[in-house]
């Protein structure tokens, strides 16, 4: 048989046979004086073979495993490996349908910031109430890249703190209010006597469990500047100072500490 001949009696390409050739799968016979290779029933037989393993979502590096003479691992246990392997993505599939269920059976339809967590989800759905404040629509924003990026321990943390605010209604008319003053800052400077009023109504309605436990946030950490460089110069005056107040009035700080006299992003 020629290399086509084979090809068609296994069902596969020839493109695939010489590959299995350039991998050391397929032996590869010596060419006859006319030039042509002439491929045996034994080469048949081996390249089906071939066909099977992969068909069952076998690797070549497997494939060769289980193929060598030397037997570096048997077909049994590189099945074993390989259905272990379909059970774990098994598990990914059924959790990932349950994630896009629960995205497509919530009510009101997909949000902008979709897809988050159900658990962010749903806090965004009990603060629909900012849904109209461009300022909530980049904290919203915010909120989804900082749970995509957190560890599951700094998430937990995260959800819970929101939590809080969710589930004050005296908290979440605060932050209406902060929002709302924030709005209105954009296109002000960022010496506005209103950014002082937005700062203390942002710290007020921010949890104190979003800050590190570990004490002073850094407030020209590199992600801060990119934070405040979203936003128009009274408005991140005013987000600056609401961290600054967060950090002077946590309970580890015991010393006095020196008023923030300039509230430059």
């Amino acid at each position: 048989m020629r290399i086509g001949e084979l090809a068609a009696t296994v069902g596969v390409t020839t493109r695939a046979v010489r590959h299995y050739h350039h991998q050391g799968l397929l032996p590869e016979p010596e060419r006859l004086s006319n030039g042509y290779r002439q491929y045996t029933l034994r080469h048949a037989v081996v390249l089906a073979r071939i066909r099977r393993l992969t068909e069952l979502g076998l690797g070549l590096a497997e494939v060769r495993d289980v193929l060598a003479e030397d037997a570096g691992k048997d077909l049994a246990e590189v099945l074993t490996e390989l259905d272990e392997d379909l059970a774990r993505q098994e598990a990914a599939i059924r959790e990932r349908r349950t994630r896009l269920r629960a995205l497509l059976d919530a009510g009101g339809g997909l949000s902008a910031d979709a897809p988050v967590s159900p658990e962010l989800a749903a806090l965004f759905e009990r603060t629909a109430s900012l849904s109209d404040s461009p300022m909530a629509a980049k904290d919203r924003e915010v909120l989804a890249l900082v749970e995509t990026a957190a560890t599951p321990e700094d998430r937990e943390r995260l959800l819970a703190a929101m939590g809080v605010v969710a589930g004050s209604p005296e908290t979440v008319a605060k932050a209406n209010e902060a929002y709302a003053l924030l709005d209105q800052l954009v296109d002000a400077d960022s010496g506005d006597p209103r950014v002082e009023t937005a700062a203390r109504l942002l710290a007020e309605c921010t949890p104190p469990q979003l800050l590190p436990d570990a004490g002073a946030v850094d407030l020209d950490h590199s992600f801060l500047r990119a934070f405040y460089a979203d936003f128009a110069p009274a408005q991140a005056a005013a987000i600056r100072r609401a961290l600054r107040i967060l950090t002077e009035e946590q309970p580890w700080n015991t010393e006095e500490q020196p008023r923030d006299t300039e509230e430059q992003p």
